[in-house]
């Protein structure tokens, strides 16, 4: 018996991954609310704020019950079996088992209001070693989606700070190659900053990468 691979449902099937995605994303946002809410205390360290919300709240088992997270893995600092790239958060789910590139990639990047259009800021890091990464394979990106966490550090106004992650694109960072700048979305209640951009990867397909910005700057130490 022979079996004849189709391509004609791959943009419905993308679709619903990309709705999958944005029910996780709605979910990680409550549980950084729910760290807001908790007072959590943070040092100003990328990985100890990551840690703190993947250990305490993404990976517990009474907050994942009750929010619904059931259906997902989340590890941290995982290599990429096929590049050189360790993923600040990968989140494995039940279409992992039948496929095991299967799955979403969450990086993660501090942001302040230093230098915020220039080469050497935050802002250009999370473009050079943030978006340009997935960009260039160096992450996997099986759906076309992935996103990643800006973890504000300083007082800002993160529109205004996204509109300079924007100039850097625009004028600075080529290789990234924007289609559409980070542009604001709508579908997680109760959380103003999130945003949705599209590049076309190396090979020529095209990535979308959502940024939800959490303004930690009440909870540094």
């Amino acid at each position: 018996m022979e079996f004849e691979l189709s391509a004609a449902g791959y943009s419905f099937n993308q679709q619903i991954y990309f709705g999958e995605f944005e029910i996780l994303l709605s979910k990680i946002a409550f549980c950084y609310n729910l760290m807001v809410q908790d007072k959590v205390q943070l040092p100003n360290d990328e990985n100890t704020i990551r840690d703190k919300l993947l250990l305490n709240y993404l990976k517990k088992d009474e907050i994942r019950k009750s929010i619904g997270l059931t259906e997902f893995l989340f590890d941290r600092e995982v290599p990429e079996d096929y590049s050189i790239g360790r993923t600040d958060i990968k989140v494995q789910s039940k279409n992992t088992f039948m496929e095991t590139e299967a799955y979403y990639i969450i990086e993660c990047k501090r942001l302040d209001n230093d230098n915020t259009k220039g080469i050497t800021g935050l802002n250009a890091q999370y473009i050079k070693n943030g978006i340009c990464r997935f960009v260039s394979n160096y992450y996997s990106s099986h759906y076309g989606v992935n996103a990643m966490i800006g973890f504000v550090i300083t007082p800002m106004d993160i529109h205004k700070n996204t509109d300079d992650i924007n100039f850097l694109l625009d004028n600075c960072f080529p290789q990234a190659k924007t289609i559409t700048n980070l542009s604001k979305e709508t579908f997680i209640p109760n959380f103003e900053y999130h945003y949705r951009s599209t590049h076309q990867k190396d090979d020529s397909s095209e990535l979308n990468l959502y940024h939800l910005m959490f303004d930690f700057t009440d909870c540094l130490l």
